[in-house]
């Protein structure tokens, strides 16, 4: 049985991945501290449904509270390399490169 072609939009979508390097939201230890925080409230919900959603939603706070942060220390980056001057094409090719990165990863969420 042959397989299906892909769409033109996740041909698109993995070619924009490729070409950004994989960039990644979290670092692969907060990505283990966050799932490792979700197993437990998933295995908690059993014994206290209520609990285990208002630990649900403050573990998402959590997350968006971190992503929110990561792109404002990157935000303080750029800034402040471009303080000293005219920053470079390819500098500036790269932080858009990890903005699409990240944009496509928020949209793939």
């Amino acid at each position: 049985m042959a397989a299906e072609p892909e769409s033109t939009t996740e041909t698109a979508t993995a070619e924009s991945t490729e070409d950004d390097g994989e960039q990644t939201l979290f670092d692969d230890t907060d990505v283990e501290r966050f799932r490792d925080s979700w197993q437990g409230i998933q295995t908690a919900f059993v014994d206290d449904p209520r609990r285990a959603v208002k630990e649900a939603d403050e573990l998402v706070a959590v997350v968006i509270q971190n992503l929110a942060s990561t792109f404002a220390d990157h935000k303080k980056e750029l800034e402040s390399a471009w303080s000293q001057g005219e920053p470079a094409t390819e500098d500036l090719r790269i932080a858009l490169r990890r903005y699409r990165s990240f944009f496509n990863q928020l949209l793939r969420a």
